[in-house]
This record gives C-alpha cells, sequence and structure tokens, in this order.
C-alpha cells in the first residue's frame, strides 16, 4: 500500500452503517451521481476513486486511480460504472432537531425499511421541491448503498432526520401549523388536501402502512384511487409519487 492512501477495505467498509457512522463518510457512486453531488454539494466530496484511465472526473478534488479489479471489490454496484467519490456525511441527520425552517413541504416517513423504495423516495421529493423528510429508525438508512443508488445523487438535495424520535418532530411540526395528510388504504379518495400549505405527506410501511399513533395525528386520510379489480394498492413509492405531484399540482391555485 502506498504511503498515505487509504486500504481499500476502508471503501469497503462504507457500506456497513458502522463504517459510515465511524469514517462520517459514505459512498456516492456512477458519473451522473457523483456530477450531481458535486454540482449540489460540491464541498460535500473529500475524494474521487476511478479507475485508471477513465475521464470526466469533476475537478477540483483529489483522485485516487485504481484498477479495474480493485474498482470492483470496493464497489457496491452490481455494473460498477468506473467512479465514485467518498462523501462527508451531513452531522445532523440521525439528530432529533428540525431546521429553524423546516420549508413548506415535509415528506414523512414511517418504516420504509426497503432501501429502493427510501431512495427513490428521496429522489422524487427532491424532484418535486420539497424541504425536507423525517424518517423513522426503522427506514432504511438514506446513506446505506442501495438507497444512494436508488436517489440518484439526489440525497444531499434536501434535509432529512432519520430518528426514534421522528413522532416528537411530526408533533413538534404540527404545533406550527402544518397539516398532516397521511396515505392510507382506508382513506378517502379526495385529493385536495394534498393543496394545503405548510405541508407534511406521510408514508408508512410497505407491508402494514402508517402506525395507528401516526393515523390519528393525521388531519386527513386518502388513498390513490386504484382499479382494484385490478390491483388492490400500489407501491409505496409509487403512491409517494403520485401524492407528491398532486401537492405540487394543487398548490399552484
Amino acid at each position: 500500500m502506498t504511503e498515505g492512501l487509504k486500504p481499500l477495505k476502508w471503501y469497503k467498509g462504507l457500506a456497513a452503517a458502522r463504517g459510515r457512522l465511524q469514517a462520517g463518510a459514505f459512498l456516492v457512486e456512477g458519473p451522473r451521481a457523483v456530477s450531481q453531488i458535486a454540482a449540489a454539494n460540491p464541498s460535500s466530496i473529500e475524494e474521487i476513486v476511478a479507475v485508471e484511465g477513465t475521464g470526466g472526473h469533476p475537478a477540483g478534488y483529489p483522485v485516487r486511480l485504481v484498477s479495474e479489479s480493485q474498482f470492483r471489490s470496493i464497489s457496491n454496484t452490481d455494473t460498477p460504472q468506473g467512479i465514485l467519490a467518498v462523501v462527508r456525511s451531513p452531522y445532523e441527520i440521525y439528530s432529533a432537531q428540525l431546521p429553524d425552517a423546516p420549508g413548506p413541504r415535509i415528506l414523512l416517513l414511517e418504516d420504509i425499511q426497503d432501501p429502493g423504495n427510501a431512495g427513490t423516495l428521496i429522489r422524487t421529493a427532491a424532484a418535486f421541491d420539497y424541504s425536507g423528510i423525517i424518517m423513522s429508525n426503522r427506514c432504511a438508512d438514506p446513506l446505506s448503498p442501495k438507497c444512494v443508488q436508488s436517489s440518484a445523487g439526489a440525497v444531499l438535495s434536501l434535509w432529512i432526520r432519520r430518528t426514534e424520535e421522528y413522532l416528537t418532530l411530526a408533533r413538534r411540526i404540527l404545533e406550527s401549523g402544518y397539516t398532516l395528510v397521511a396515505a392510507d388504504l382506508e382513506g378517502d379518495e379526495d385529493m385536495s388536501p394534498l393543496g394545503r400549505r405548510p405541508l407534511v405527506v406521510a408514508l408508512g410501511n410497505e407491508a402494514s402502512g402508517l402506525s395507528q399513533t401516526l393515523r390519528r395525528m393525521a388531519s386527513c386520510r386518502l388513498r390513490v384511487p386504484v382499479a382494484s379489480d385490478k390491483a388492490q394498492s400500489l407501491n409505496v413509492a409509487a403512491c409517494g409519487a403520485i401524492c407528491m405531484y398532486e401537492s405540487i399540482r394543487r398548490g399552484r391555485g
């Protein structure tokens, strides 16, 4: 090992929550995701790791060149794309402290356990200009490799709080005047409440939905109309995308 370089197993260790917490960093893989991070949060990138002979690295960062086999040994994707960034973890992501200005639209995720769903919801929330996301501590870790991959580099595009005190945060934000709309299979098909401001949209676990506590906290519960003879419900990421789109569309009036 060249003096001063981290061992390759250090990068591989960032796939685990313990490794990320110890290092205060996580990995973002692929040219598009790395470019997204570099454009939106340039100061968060600590290092670029790339396969020798590849180009197109964001300028201004330390670059470590490795062989293809070395890159595969640290990559967390099935089809490595030859570039990754070591990104500094936002220190407040696991805190129970809300931002001073939470913003007009917030997503609340309770026990969304599939990292693909969680990452897709993060990406969708960023695309629809949501300000932030409150996540229960039983949600997939937003900085885990699959979640980051599914978010396509959008994980730093909005504030995130993943904490066991998520219900406390929800109560706190409701006390400041937000409307909580809960997606619920037993809710109404009237989606007009999504036009209210400021707004929190709550989505629950893939199998069991939202807890009774959050359902009781909600100002209203709604379900996305579907052809029930063909499909009883939607995937939570699809449901969330529709709800967030409707909140933007209805909020324009």
